[in-house]
């Protein structure tokens, strides 16, 4: 469960994690393949690979990130549900979709 996210900073099961994350199967990365702004397949394949219902884009702070459409598509296109919204907002639907008993990936910009 994520406690609690501030620019930057989120606190996941009591632990600290600084910059961009990943949670995979519960288990949260560090997101370090970033270039720029934008979201890309490479970023997200090992996440489609496990066939989420739900895969979650946390878009920063401010929601600047973007998802192209040939993001969403593949993602959709392996029957995925999609949702993209400003990185505290992606967070409290993580924790509801987690609460839900869905099998869930997320994948969030910490800053911007």
């Amino acid at each position: 469960m994520i406690e609690s996210y501030d620019f930057g900073t989120f606190i996941i099961d009591g632990k600290e994690y600084k910059w961009d994350i990943k949670i995979i199967n519960d288990k949260v990365t560090n997101w370090t393949n970033r270039r720029g702004h934008v979201f890309r397949i490479e970023n997200i394949k090992d996440l489609v690979e496990l066939y989420p219902d739900t895969l979650i884009f946390g878009t920063g702070y401010s929601g600047l990130m973007q998802v192209p459409d040939e993001v969403k598509k593949f993602v959709t296109s392996n029957g995925i549900n999609l949702v993209i919204d400003n990185t505290r907002e992606a967070c409290r639907v993580y924790n509801e979709l987690e609460k839900q008993g869905k099998k869930v990936c997320a994948i969030f910009h910490g800053t911007c």
